[in-house]
């Protein structure tokens, strides 16, 4: 047995043991130790770098690391063995990934407008911003030797008469605390209650004179990034916001390898642990420690999240999503509640699920289709939310078709070398002047947080200034020399925009030819999709009357460096619309509403899928829209006419 240390620079440290032989990752795992490795350890990515500062390691040398860096002590995690006592250095940039809880400041206006904007919108269609949860209260006639009826036959008949109902049901959680919340209030009570047309749930129990705050927790669970918000249910108000990694990054970036990841022995619990006790759980205790709110008042959740991250959530298997004929246990479920999952919220709370379309559609699409208002417009928009997949919706308020790209995870920083997701230290807006080819950028933080990597928004900048500057061709290589732009010893360019002393990391950010390759297919998965899925209705992106573009990969993309790299189509600037977290969004509009929740169930059974992989022009399409800003430069004039005016 050995004993493995993990340092890090902020000079804290995690001790762990290991037995000859085991993985480094591995290990780390075990430890709860986050170590960025979006291939989940197959070596490919690069990612998992640590420093060797003390013992020994059986490690390979690979590619992904230089012959002096190897000698400096850089090794990649995933191809590392312990052979003894060992201590590693993990940088910031391989944790950077599971960055520390962030709660929202909702003293600014701009964290809680997007959810008033929704709820305006949404009203005005006529859906009701009502749902089934509320307070009522309940005074009974207390007990006598000539009345013996039991506690909770008196409420449950005192309830019914009030409501005129003929069902009312009351779990063992209020059971337990009845007896004396009736007696120490002289049977005059509040009570926490959801009607249907058929009966009632009592939630909660109260003294009459107790302030009784109904609480709804929203949550978007995306594969890289989990954000939630705590709100009043009664009044929509929003009590808390906050965001952290999701935990179950640590093993893979993309779905798949999650997937064969929760195959193995302990895999789905491991995975299920990860977004719940590692990532929901404490976002909600710090949301309502922030927000002074107890817990166990949250008596309803609404998770929004792709088809697989569903299931991983759930505990439920998710390897027939990845084989043919692609089929998942659920689109939509009413079966969830908090006891069920270990959630640490009122254990009757019930679980909304947002519904699924298809394998790679899921109720993050369905509810972000909700907030994008497509469905109710005469004009012809699409709908995209950039994250892991890139998932599409065409139509308006006659049809609506929608489709999934695997795009990679490059839009949140994976696959990238200095990549990392909009959080602090992420670079998320960047220019390049050209004739120095200096750089200026904007990082996320406080003001003079040091860049330690890029984000989405910051790497469609830095790629688009690059090629408008004339410093990388259409292929992504670099054609101008400079001292930010270098060569290594394989001849593969890349260009430095914060050299190390001007980062907080241990090395410079920089982008190479290999990471505006990888972007380049992501990019061009997107537009490729696009122009399938217009070509499959006799349609042109000229007939596009808005876009309306979410996701959380930085304050706001800069919508014409997307257009310019060719991601979008090259129309007027302002059909484009940033609408933020809209799958977060749709979870709190199903929350508030129970007719926009129904609404939602409608638009996903209403909504028509399409699987490109089955379509036989889309790879002809992909291959096409793999250059910046696309074989085809006609489609793209504006582009043109940036380069000529800079």
């Amino acid at each position: 047995m050995f004993k493995v240390t993990f340092a890090f620079e902020d000079g804290s440290a995690v001790e762990a043991f290991a037995n000859q032989g085991d993985n480094l990752l591995e290990v780390a795992r075990g430890a709860n130790v986050a170590i960025d490795a979006p291939c989940s350890g197959n070596a490919s990515c690069g990612k998992c770098r640590v420093q060797l500062k003390r013992g020994e390691l059986d490690s390979k040398k690979t590619l992904h690391i230089s012959q002096e860096e190897f000698q400096q002590g850089w090794r990649l995690a995933c191809v590392s063995k312990i052979s003894a006592d060992v201590e590693v250095m993990v940088p910031d940039i391989s944790s950077a990934y599971k960055s520390r809880m962030k709660v929202a400041d909702l003293s600014s206006k701009e964290e809680i407008a997007i959810f008033e904007k929704a709820k305006k919108e949404v009203a005005l269609t006529g859906i009701e911003l009502r749902n089934s949860l509320d307070v009522v209260e309940v005074v009974m006639e207390e007990p006598t030797l000539d009345d013996t009826m039991p506690d909770n036959e008196r409420l449950s008949r005192a309830l019914k008469k009030y409501m005129n109902l003929k069902k009312v049901r009351i779990p063992y959680t209020v059971l337990r605390k009845l007896p004396d919340v009736l007696r120490d209030n002289h049977f005059k009570v509040k009570c926490v209650i959801r009607t249907t047309p058929d009966d009632m749930f009592v939630y909660d129990v109260f003294g009459m004179e107790e302030e009784v705050i109904v609480g709804g927790v929203a949550i978007d669970i995306g594969t890289t990034t989990v954000s939630a918000v705590l709100m009043n249910m009664e009044t929509g108000e929003i009590l808390a916001k906050g965001s952290a990694g999701n935990g179950q990054i640590r093993y893979g970036a993309d779905v798949i390898n999650r997937i064969i990841e929760s195959r193995k022995p302990g895999g789905w619990k491991k995975l299920q642990d990860a977004v719940i006790k590692e990532t929901i759980n404490p976002i909600i205790h710090e949301m309502c420690k922030n927000a002074g709110f107890p817990k166990n008042q949250i008596y309803r959740m609404c998770v929004a999240a792709n088809t697989t991250m569903n299931h991983l959530f759930a505990g439920i298997n998710a390897d027939p999503l990845r084989m043919e004929p692609y089929i998942p246990a659920f689109f939509k479920t009413n079966a969830l509640f908090a006891s069920d999952l270990e959630i640490d919220i009122n254990r009757d709370a019930h679980i909304i699920v947002a519904p699924n379309i298809g394998s790679y559609v899921g109720g993050d699409i369905t509810a972000g289709t909700l907030v994008s208002m497509v469905w109710n417009r005469p004009e012809f928009s699409l709908f995209i939310d950039l994250g892991t997949n890139g998932e599409l919706v065409f139509g308006n308020s006659d049809f609506m078709m929608s489709c999934a790209c695997s795009a990679g995870p490059a839009f949140e920083g994976g696959d990238i070398s200095c990549g990392m997701r909009a959080t602090d230290g992420a670079i998320e807006a960047c220019t390049i002047d050209k004739e120095t080819m200096e750089p200026s950028y904007v990082v996320v933080g406080e003001p003079g947080t040091k860049p330690i990597g890029l984000c989405g928004s910051g790497i469609i900048d830095v790629i688009s200034e690059l090629f408008v500057c004339g410093i990388i061709n259409p292929k992504g290589k670099f054609v101008r020399e400079g001292k930010r732009i270098r060569h290594d010893q394989y001849g593969m360019g890349s260009y430095v925009i914060a050299f190390e002393e001007e980062a907080g990391s241990v090395k410079d950010v920089e982008i190479t030819e290999v990471d505006i390759d990888n972007f380049i297919r992501a990019k061009g998965a997107i537009f490729s999709a696009i122009r399938t899925m217009l070509t499959s209705l006799d349609f042109d992106v000229s007939m596009i009357d808005d876009v309306y573009v979410a996701g959380g990969i930085g304050s706001g993309i800069n919508m014409k460096n997307a257009v310019n790299i060719g991601m979008f189509p090259d129309i007027p600037m302002e059909k484009f619309h940033y609408i933020g977290n809209s799958s977060l969004t749709g979870a709190y509009l199903m929350l508030l509403s129970t007719a926009a929740e129904k609404k939602t169930y409608d638009l996903a059974s209403n909504m028509t899928y399409m699987e490109l992989s089955t379509v036989p022009t889309y790879m002809d399409e992909f291959v096409g829209a793999c250059f910046i800003p696309h074989t085809d430069t006609t489609m793209f004039p504006s582009v043109t006419e940036e380069m000529q005016n800079r």
